[in-house]
């Protein structure tokens, strides 16, 4: 599966952006799409995630709220919207496909392919 990150972005505090994740080469059938973000000299951090076949999703306490995952079928793509954004959510955006457990939704660890990278800045 090959993953594209796509939609970031300068946006000022307060603002919205919606990221998009399409794969190729095969469908998100059977597959549990992640996102994830990573700042300068922090630890890649689990964002939102979505179960492809029911469309159960998971937040991060951090971005519960302001944040909502989605998926398009039609269109093998996946989103993240983005709310009321802040200075902290400033980040490399990275969607990536597990098929592991709910459970471990969070763990980087988990996931198997990864798309390159959106870059998300937020001014103050």
């Amino acid at each position: 599966v090959q993953l594209q990150a796509f939609g970031g972005g300068l946006v000022q505090a307060g603002g919205s952006l919606r990221l998009s994740c399409q794969a190729s080469g095969r469908t998100f059938n059977n597959f549990r799409v992640g996102w994830f973000r990573q700042s300068p000299g922090k630890e890649r951090e689990f964002v939102s995630a979505i179960i492809w076949g029911g469309g159960s999703t998971r937040y991060a306490d951090s971005v519960k709220g302001r944040f909502t995952v989605s998926k398009d079928s039609a269109l093998n793509t996946v989103y993240l919207q983005m709310r009321a954004l802040k200075p902290e959510d400033t980040a490399v955006y990275y969607c990536a496909v597990t098929q592991t457990i709910w459970s471990e939704l969070h763990d980087r660890q988990r996931y198997i392919y990864w798309g390159q990278g959106t870059l998300v800045t937020v001014s103050s």
